[in-house]
């Protein structure tokens, strides 16, 4: 069994409040590792507009 296969066995048996927690988890090392560049700075703050302006709702995707 591979690491990944160990990691999806253990996480299918915790509850909906556990797998939020891991997600806020993986989110924040996820952003943590991004490379904060002046192009993603300017997306950030076109989706800002737009979520301040009622274009686009805020979504979390999977």
């Amino acid at each position: 069994m591979s690491k990944l296969e160990q990691i999806e066995s253990e996480l299918a048996n915790l509850s909906q409040a556990e797998l939020r927690q891991i997600r806020g988890w993986l989110d924040e090392l996820i952003e943590d590792e991004q490379e904060f560049t002046p192009a993603f700075e300017a997306a950030i703050q076109e989706s800002e507009r737009e979520m301040a302006q009622g274009l686009r709702p805020r979504v979390r995707k999977p």
